[in-house]
């Protein structure tokens, strides 16, 4: 088995003698890589992951403005403070010269304060996507969406319909009831 943490960012063309940018395999290693220093706690790793121009978009539920490096920072501590032993699993990925995508099983504990939920110590386990663009080998750009509707069932919290929906939600159901109904026509 090789050791991907050691691999460069960009690697040398033996026939040109010259460094070429990096392939899918390579931009596929580098975002495990990312994974591997956050599972880690390796914050150093993680940050040397992403160009210096990083840029993240959260799902705009959770966080409606792109993030830099330091508000990526924050938004993970967000995470972290509630599931410390949060880990993150890629499950598939498929890769180019440019992006990286990748499907992720999160699982953790919810020891802490998340989002104004005080902890309920119950284990979550949900799946996520993310799409990274790639610039020489690091992280440029990230893309993700994850499952809250599961993650929010798993602590214990409900998912109901804000007020716009409820008048739908019922004119639907009253639909289906009136069209179960017998015909009474003569």
């Amino acid at each position: 088995m090789s050791d991907e943490t050691s691999q460069p960012a960009a690697t040398l063309d033996e026939s040109s003698g010259q460094n070429r940018a990096p392939s899918a395999e390579d931009n596929r290693i580098a975002a495990r890589r990312w994974i591997d220093a956050f599972n880690a706690r390796d914050d150093d790793r993680e940050a040397d992951a992403r160009t210096a121009d990083y840029v993240a978009h959260a799902p705009a539920s959770i966080e409606p403005a792109p993030l830099d490096s330091n508000a990526w920072v924050q938004f993970l501590s967000v995470f972290l403070e509630g599931f410390s032993d949060l880990h993150l699993e890629v499950e598939g990925a498929a890769a180019d010269e440019q992006m990286v995508a990748q499907r992720i099983l999160f699982t953790g504990t919810h020891t802490g304060v998340f989002q104004g939920l005080p902890p309920t110590n119950r284990r979550v386990s949900f799946s996520g996507i993310e799409i990274n663009r790639m610039v020489d080998g690091k992280v440029a750009e990230h893309w993700f969406q994850l499952d809250q509707v599961t993650l929010f069932q798993q602590l214990g919290l409900l998912v109901v319909p804000g007020p716009r929906l409820v008048p739908r939600l019922l004119t639907h159901q009253a639909r289906k009831l009136f069209r179960k109904r017998p015909s009474t026509a003569h």
